[in-house]
């Protein structure tokens, strides 16, 4: 079963459905201890840095999922789902993210913010999740703010916008993207389904 945790900051129905038109048992939990029951964990979010964290602390999750990283369990973070892997995020000064990676989440210096729409991805090197996924594929975004990882190992792939900014990252069984693969149309479900079947 894959979990996608409901913490209140998520973009439940449509990461739902995706996983439901693909025809993979996948459950919406709002209990941390549903975790134990999970073979794949998803972290959708959109909204604002703090508020998400301190959602994830109230729902007892932010441990939870610390924990479930750390063991280097299978896991897609989507959007702000993936900020949260990080320190720290000028959005919100003094808010502590999950920190399982080194570095923080940086506001887009120009341009229209937030970017809303679609955007291409470069790919960097070779990933699993984006197997069969043509470069320069266009993905649907809607962000404010980019991540600014210390180890740029981490990096997958990237995308421009007034910046070169990192949109795909991975380390072993850790995934997460800056766009929205639930709202991405035909490569995003493909993206999905090789996360469920590759990754």
């Amino acid at each position: 079963m894959i979990a996608i945790i409901d913490y209140g900051a998520g973009n439940l129905k449509s990461v739902k459905k995706a996983f439901d038109y693909l025809n993979v048992d996948s459950r919406v939990i709002s209990n941390s201890k549903e975790l134990t029951e999970a073979e794949k964990v998803v972290l959708p979010g959109v909204g604002a840095f703090g508020a998400a964290i301190g959602k994830l602390h109230e729902s007892g999750f932010y441990g939870a999922i610390q924990d479930w990283l750390r063991s280097d369990k299978p896991f897609l973070g989507i959007c702000l789902g993936m900020q949260l892997l990080f320190e720290s995020s000028m959005e919100s000064p003094g808010a502590k993210g999950l920190a399982i990676f080194k570095g923080k989440n940086l506001r887009f210096s120009s341009g229209k913010v937030p970017q809303i729409g679609w955007n291409q991805v470069q790919i960097q090197r070779r990933s699993r999740l984006l197997d069969d996924i043509p470069d320069n594929s266009f993905f649907y975004f809607l962000h404010g703010y980019h991540i600014a990882p210390t180890n740029q190992d981490l990096v997958t792939a990237t995308s421009e916008y007034s910046i070169t900014y990192p949109s795909v990252i991975e380390q072993g069984n850790i995934y997460a993207v800056q766009f929205h693969p639930e709202k991405s149309g035909t490569v995003g479900l493909k993206l999905v389904k090789n996360w469920v079947e590759l990754c």
